[in-house]
């Protein structure tokens, strides 16, 4: 008979920490493979680039009419 290991052993023993890279400058982690952007000495996900351009350099969205 064949034995399954426990989820919870195998969870315990996984190591995140390898697959982190940093934190963007929103404060979100960023993980090894994820899309970022560098503006001016700054990393950020490229998910939370919109964001940023408004918050931290007051960037306007808008529709050209």
């Amino acid at each position: 008979m064949l034995e399954v290991e426990n989820p919870m052993v195998i969870d315990s023993l996984w190591n995140d920490d390898e697959k982190r890279w940093g934190v963007d400058a929103t404060g979100e982690e960023i993980f090894e493979g994820e899309s970022i952007v560098e503006i001016n000495g700054e990393v950020v996900l490229e998910s939370n680039l919109e964001d940023y351009l408004v918050k931290q350099l007051g960037a306007k969205f808008t529709i050209a009419s």
